[in-house]
């Protein structure tokens, strides 16, 4: 595909669709996790209009307006593995920007339609790249099809403090629907929403305890970079938006446990979502159980419909390997995240930055 023009009709805004972000439900999860536990609370961010990510999204472009870095009807190029885009998609809407997204070619082809649905131009890379994966390849697209497009803005997910603020509005409304929270779960991908929360959540409960939840393969907390199944959770590169210190712990999860967890939420709890719901919902319910009378709450990030050809397909998991019925109960300890590579699911107690870590 050909790398877009600037010949496109500026958007039209659209800001009553701003209205539509956020107030999602709080729902009690008590689906055994592959067993019994106390329960956990999780945000259903996924009945949300654009998703989780919408809030980063509007975050970000309203950021650069401000600022000046985004002109008024100019275009937003940004790569994205599909859960942003969606949110900037909507945000493109809301605000009046055209949006161009630079996904890969194992972006599934519901997702790419729903995107084009939604207005979005979509440049699909090929082949990953040899160092950096899916997301280099990404990166070095986008810059290309940036410099074609005069004026156009790079919100840069992984590394724009807006993305963090953008979840402030999600603490706030966490914090106005429980009582007392323990125990914070959040999936790490471009670490917006784990940082984005955690301080004033802290603010309000100091004790309260954080755990990040990464796959099997990424690189966020010093593990080696392996190719990863699931979409949407962990990074082959390491995005400046993760706030490491503020951890206890961190847990990678498997693509089997995540199937696993997903599938037991669409039976028994009648909500569930993709490869980081699945993931967070694991630890979240291993959490309540190791920890008893503790108040444990988690994100769902998006529903489960893009899902339906992967996680949900029996054809799907068996020609990937994934048996979820061998899922693993508990996490393997290891002392370090250098120590020993997580090729399931793992508990690490030591949380470094690679970045700060590295000889």
């Amino acid at each position: 595909m050909l790398a877009p023009t600037a010949e496109d009709p500026a958007a039209a805004a659209r800001p009553e669709l701003l209205a539509l972000i956020g107030r999602t439900p709080l729902a009690r999860i008590t689906a055994a996790l592959p067993g019994p536990h106390p329960g956990f609370f999780a945000k259903l961010e996924g009945l949300g209009a654009g998703g989780m990510k919408a809030r980063a999204a509007v975050a970000m472009l309203l950021g650069a307006r401000e600022r000046g870095e985004l002109a008024p009807g100019a275009p937003v190029v940004e790569s994205t593995s599909g859960t942003l885009g969606i949110g900037l998609a909507f945000a493109g809407q809301a605000i009046g920007h055209p949006v161009v997204l630079v996904c890969d070619a194992e972006l599934e082809p519901a997702m790419r339609q729903l995107l084009r649905a939604h207005g979005a131009r979509l440049e699909i890379v090929e082949r990953p790249a040899p160092r950096g994966g899916w997301q280099a390849a990404r990166i070095a697209r986008l810059r290309q099809v940036r410099a074609a497009l005069p004026g156009a803005y790079w919100p840069d997910q992984y590394n724009n403090p807006d993305n963090r603020a953008g979840y402030a509005s999600l603490a706030a409304e966490l914090a106005g629907q429980l009582d007392h929270l323990d125990v914070l779960v959040c999936s790490v991908g471009t670490g917006g929403h784990s940082a984005g929360m955690i301080g004033p959540l802290r603010r309000q409960w100091p004790a309260l305890r954080l755990i990040g939840v990464d796959a099997t393969g990424s690189t966020i907390f010093g593990q080696p970079a392996r190719p990863r199944l699931m979409r949407g959770l962990g990074s082959s590169i390491h995005p400046r938006n993760v706030a490491y210190r503020a951890f206890d712990e961190v847990h990678w999860v498997g693509p089997a446990e995540s199937a696993d967890a997903c599938r037991r939420l669409a039976r028994s709890n009648f909500v569930s979502g993709g490869w980081s719901t699945g993931a967070v919902a694991r630890v979240a319910a291993w959490a309540a159980r190791v920890q008893p009378g503790a108040v444990v709450a988690t994100v769902f990030p998006d529903g489960p419909h893009r899902y339906l050809a992967s996680i949900y397909d029996d054809a799907f998991t068996t020609a990937h390997g994934i048996d979820p019925a061998r899922a693993a109960t508990r996490p393997v300890e290891i002392p370090h995240p250098t120590a020993v590579e997580a090729t399931g699911w793992a508990r690490c107690r030591t949380v470094i930055d690679p970045l700060e870590t590295a000889p």
